[in-house]
């Protein structure tokens, strides 16, 4: 098993945070992140080359953002450090009370939303590919006085990193998009969920992606096929949260079907309880839509034209055991 990095210096009271709190050497990240050496075929060991590429390729971009989202305002870290829960009302309403669970958040980012079920009772490990991410997410635990874990792993490598079970897997929000293989996400949903466990994906309807949302938006006028199977590349500045210019300008993502997510969650022993679209979403996914009083953007014309958001809710199966990953 893999050694995760120690725990750094606490954060002192009074004390703001520099650039220099982000920064990782070169020489800290190669350790922090290379494969283990019983893994063959890149970073992860379970998916295409060239997509291990691709992932690497975005995890460039994640990795420089993290400061730049953490002092974004539609972060807003100081409130959240007052006490403010970045979960959405329909997040906390599917899961109820989460008191006394263990919780585990896939691609968790600096932790935010991981923190949040905290604060709700939830005893929490967060995950996510991203060094600085991980990093920053302790350090706002700590200055947060939460009780959390955060750990720096690829989801496809988890299992060689993470022995444990949970009574809940939640993930979403601008997560599955990054993932080159939904099947092998299912598994990993599927291995970490204890018998009778509960999951929760709160996410962008893929529908959604089919769209250009490039300013000036004109309209919803489909340009990418729903059911390709290939990588988008995108090459812009900034992210959805800054507009700043940034040395790392291209990323890839993928699109996955409501089916397919569907039918790769059952596949892996995951049983569907309810599955909810909503003509609104959590993010300005295009320039038009006004946010509400609960944080959902809504188109101002035609809304309901096309799904923005879904949610799933599922249990694994009491009768289910640890499987291996396909191959």
């Amino acid at each position: 098993m893999r050694r995760y990095p120690g725990e750094d210096v606490p954060h002192r009271p009074g004390e703001s945070w520099t650039k220099s709190e982000f920064h990782v050497s070169a020489h800290e990240y190669w350790e922090e992140t290379r494969p283990p050496s019983y893994l063959s075929g890149g970073e992860s060991g379970t998916v295409k080359k060239s997509d291990t590429r691709r992932m690497s390729v975005n995890r460039g971009k994640w990795d420089e953002s993290v400061p730049l989202h953490f002092a974004a305002p539609s972060y807003d870290v100081p409130s959240f450090l007052r006490g403010r829960s970045t979960l959405k009302s329909i997040e906390v309403k599917s899961l109820g009370s989460v008191k006394g669970e263990t919780l585990l958040h896939l691609q968790c980012h600096f932790g935010l939303d991981t923190l949040s079920w905290a604060r709700r009772g939830a005893r929490v490990t967060g995950v996510d590919f991203s060094l600085p991410a991980v990093r920053t997410a302790r350090r706002l635990a700590r200055r947060a006085g939460i009780k959390a874990r955060f750990l720096q792993s690829n989801i496809y490598d988890l299992s060689h990193v993470l022995d444990d079970q949970f009574d809940i897997v939640y993930t979403g929000r601008g997560a599955l998009c990054w993932l080159p293989d939904i099947d092998r996400w299912a598994a990993t949903v599927a291995r970490f969920l204890k018998p009778g466990g509960r999951f929760l994906l709160l996410e962008d309807h893929p529908i959604t992606d089919v769209f250009p949302n490039d300013p000036p938006f004109t309209g919803l006028e489909p340009k990418i096929p729903y059911f390709t199977s290939h990588a988008l590349r995108e090459v812009y500045d900034g992210t959805y949260a800054t507009s700043a210019k940034m040395k790392h300008r291209v990323t890839y993502s993928w699109i996955h079907p409501v089916s397919k997510v569907l039918s790769s969650l059952i596949r892996h022993g995951v049983e569907i309880e309810a599955v909810e679209e909503f003509p609104y979403t959590f993010w300005q996914r295009f320039s038009t839509m006004t946010e509400d009083r609960l944080g959902y953007w809504h188109f101002r014309e035609n809304e309901g034209l096309i799904p923005m958001m879904w949610s799933v809710r599922g249990r694994k199966s009491s009768r289910a055991t640890r499987r291996s990953f396909p191959t």
